[in-house]
């Protein structure tokens, strides 16, 4: 084991431990943010550049600091490094600075955006994001692609994470799209226009940190907060069949995602069988209620659930929403 000082607080990991993993094993405010690196995603990170750390001590045996910020999700911690995140001003100006770039071409689509509510770059954009766009040329636009029947693609929203190309990689047996062009020009897509249709397709929808690949079955049905996130299991051949499902009332589902960890990763990916196709409450084991952090704003639309977490029986079973209390915020 090894320790690692991360603003001002040390924790011992196994060597080759990246900076954001060692961050993420303390937890809190510290743990820099990340849209390109996904842990089930081999190779992932060091993209976006958001995870940026400040390095002030190399190591133990070398005390040197590192001459800039460097990609917290691919740089590995050495015994007796020191790390700032959010305790060095320069540092989170310099990451300003990043958000401001990846903002530079995103539309304003929040308003009519399916990922509102629980979108990456909305929640950073908020953290670290300046109130007034200094950029005055044109932004970039693309030409609209139907890469299938059941993903709605908007490349103006993509900030290029590579997360979606090394999903259908590593999960499918047959990837279609990647990221064609270069430099500004680069973008999501099939090349010959072949639809997306493997059995593990959708999971590219739960993996964008962004709206640029959204449920075309969730289209402009509903925000995110009017609806209520349900732990629910099925038997499946193809995958774990544990997902989250979106209700809406006593017994219509208006979607079905995989879970995420505490940092907005799936957790088991899931087939498009039962992200698409099962939206009967019937084909469902519900186990309760999705645990939502007090500080999203899923949460704002307080939900219970008046039965036991068993095989659900429209009858006894009761999704009520109601206002928080004084006394429970």
């Amino acid at each position: 084991m090894i320790k690692v000082t991360i603003d001002n607080i040390e924790v011992e990991v196994e060597p080759g431990t990246t900076i954001l993993n060692a961050a993420r094993k303390i937890g809190g405010d510290i743990v820099p943010p990340a849209m390109c690196y996904h842990s089930k995603l081999k190779g992932s990170g060091g993209k976006c550049r958001t995870c940026i750390v400040k390095v002030s001590q190399g190591s133990a045996k070398d005390p040197r600091p590192m001459p800039k910020p460097v990609a917290s999700c691919s740089t590995p911690v050495q015994d007796g490094m020191v790390v700032q995140n959010i305790t060095s001003p320069e540092l989170l100006e310099a990451r300003k600075g990043v958000v401001e770039m990846l903002l530079i071409n995103h539309p304003l689509d929040c308003p009519i955006c399916d990922q509102a509510g629980e979108c990456d770059l909305q929640n950073l954009a908020y953290e670290h994001g300046v109130a007034k766009t200094r950029y005055e040329e044109p932004r970039r636009t693309f030409d609209k692609i139907d890469i299938g029947p059941n993903i709605q693609l908007h490349m103006t929203r993509c900030i290029l994470c590579y997360r979606c190309v090394q999903t259908a990689d590593q999960i499918t047996n047959h990837r279609v799209h990647g990221v064609l062009g270069r430099g500004d020009t680069a973008e999501i897509g099939t090349y010959i226009k072949n639809a997306i249709d493997n059995d593990f397709s959708g999971n590219m929808i739960d993996v964008c940190p962004v709206g640029a690949l959204t449920d075309k079955t969730f289209r402009f049905k509903s925000r995110v907060w009017f609806v209520d996130p349900m732990d629910a299991h099925r038997n499946c051949k193809k995958c774990s069949g544990k997902v989250v499902l979106w209700t809406h009332g006593k017994n219509e589902i208006y979607r079905v995602t995989g879970r995420k960890d505490e940092f907005g990763e799936i957790i088991e990916f899931i087939c498009d069988e039962c992200r698409f196709e099962k939206k009967d409450i019937k084909d469902w084991v519900i186990e309760g209620p999705r645990t939502i952090e007090r500080t999203s704003v899923i949460s704002q639309n307080h939900y219970i659930l008046k039965a036991p977490a068993h095989r659900i029986n429209l009858n006894s079973v009761e999704l009520v929403s109601k206002t928080l209390l004084p006394e429970e915020k």
